[in-house]
């Protein structure tokens, strides 16, 4: 879904550019051949480092911006969590695998109320 999405941004882009392109060689005003070109280029490397640019924030998302896996996060990726400490972390990867992220409740790896903290932000995979 998320290399979809961005496909479907740049296609987007490239559609902006080719439109900005047709309304810079469609102005009313005589301009050079060289002018026009140079303001089309202009206005592409600008799109396209623009479009780079998003594209990398949806990748960075999507790879940071989901729910940790509690089966496969480091110690250092579960303290990021709210109220998850080093003993916290170690208990969840000692009491490992869980076959749903309430399950660290059960297993007695962290408490219901650190499990209330941080339930949306995992997940057991």
């Amino acid at each position: 879904m998320g290399i979809a999405a961005s496909k479907g941004f740049m296609k987007h882009v490239l559609l902006c550019t080719c439109v900005l392109l047709t309304l810079t060689a469609c102005t009313p005003e005589r301009r050079s051949p060289d002018a026009i070109r140079e303001d089309t280029a202009k206005a592409t490397s600008e799109a396209t480092h623009d479009a780079t640019a998003v594209a990398q924030g949806i990748a960075e998302g999507l790879k940071d911006g989901g729910a940790i896996n509690v089966n496969k996060a480091q110690a250092e990726k579960l303290e990021t969590l709210p109220g998850i400490d080093e003993e916290a972390a170690r208990r969840i990867i000692n009491q490992r695998p869980y076959s749903d992220a309430y399950e660290m409740v059960k297993k007695h790896a962290i408490t219901k109320a650190e499990y209330d903290k941080i339930a949306g932000k995992v997940t057991a995979k």
